[in-house]
């Protein structure tokens, strides 16, 4: 969807100008796939309108497939504003205008399935089945355990505001259980599921191989456990997790907007390189500083080189690890602290 940013803080009443770019969970983790230099498709709808132009250009300049978009002549493109400040936050205001939207009214069916078990991996988030009945009806294809489908990425995602009525945390959980690999923020976690503390939240999602609980300025955890041949088969249900704790980085914050769906393009990212569970972890906490430095939802990400090595720092390096503005494209960013 195209969102519009307020040029400056305030309320949506008193804001006098926005600036246009993209948004969307799946394209900005796309967008963000595709700077780190992975083949990437972005499947979805958008209006025949000028916004959906727009998008599908744009998008397409970050180097994404965008051959797997369907233009709806009837449905106009999604669009939404928000606020400049964090949304965590009282003041945090977002205005969807999306019922009724082109990308409402994917459904089963109605998207190939030679695009959407093309890849690696299916990446998909709890923002798409919050749209509509049919968008749910996709979403609930989509994470049924069936063999050979791809990897199952699932970012829970959860916004309230979206939801039709007060069971979208509920079905939101019960999607989580079909995916492969679940990203989920602890405090939505606690909001949406009364689940405190990220073993809670393990033992409520005990299917997918792997688990990461994003714990915001404390890091992420991880959860893995071996599972037998074919991702898309029944889980495995062995005794134990392999568990991995890494702290989040020191970060010069521009604006706390873009840094979950960052985070999971830049665990993808790894996870798709073969890359140990806690480099997963590091490089997603380096592809969410990259988009924390930045004021829109997108930012370019390090170079693979450069990522790399600040990955393999040893735990005292890591954790004296500062990053600010324009770290991504100098040659020497981090600022070390005493």
């Amino acid at each position: 969807m195209v969102t519009f940013l307020p040029t400056r803080p305030g309320r949506l009443a008193d804001v006098p100008s926005y600036d246009r770019t993209i948004g969307g969970a799946e394209s900005n983790v796309a967008c963000a796939l595709a700077g780190a230099g992975h083949t990437v498709k972005w499947i979805s709808r958008v209006g025949a309108d000028g916004f959906g132009d727009h998008l599908v250009e744009a998008i397409g300049a970050y180097g994404v497939d965008t051959s797997g978009v369907r233009r709806d002549p009837e449905r106009p493109t999604g669009i939404y504003f928000r606020t400049a400040t964090d949304r965590a936050t009282d003041t945090h205001e977002v205005a969807y205008y999306r019922a009724g939207s082109a990308a409402s009214a994917m459904a089963p069916g109605a998207l190939a399935p030679e695009d959407l078990w093309a890849g690696r991996v299916l990446h998909l988030s709890g923002i798409t089945p919050a749209l509509s009945d049919s968008c749910l009806a996709l979403t609930r294809e989509l994470t049924r355990r069936v063999p050979g489908r791809p990897l199952l990425s699932f970012d829970v995602n959860h916004r309230p505001g979206l939801w039709r009525d007060a069971d979208g945390a509920r079905v939101l959980l019960d999607l989580a259980r079909g995916a492969d690999l679940v990203l989920v923020g602890e405090d939505e976690a606690a909001e949406a599921w009364d689940l405190h503390g990220a073993d809670a939240i393990r033992a409520a999602l005990p299917e997918p191989e792997t688990l990461v609980v994003k714990r915001g300025s404390e890091g992420a955890t991880a959860y893995t456990r071996t599972v037998s041949s074919g991702t898309g088969g029944a889980p495995h249900t062995g005794a134990g997790d392999t568990v991995v704790s890494v702290p989040a980085l020191r970060v010069d914050v521009v604006a706390p907007v873009g840094a979950g769906d960052a985070f999971a393009a830049g665990f993808l990212s790894a996870t798709l390189r073969g890359l140990p569970v806690e480099a997963r972890l590091r490089h997603g906490h380096l592809m969410a500083a990259a988009a924390l430095t930045v004021a829109g939802d997108l930012a370019t990400p390090p170079s693979r080189a450069h990522a790399d090595r600040l990955a393999a720092l040893d735990a005292d390096a890591w954790g004296t690890l500062r990053l600010g503005p324009g770290w991504t494209g100098a040659d020497e960013p981090e600022v070390r602290t005493p």
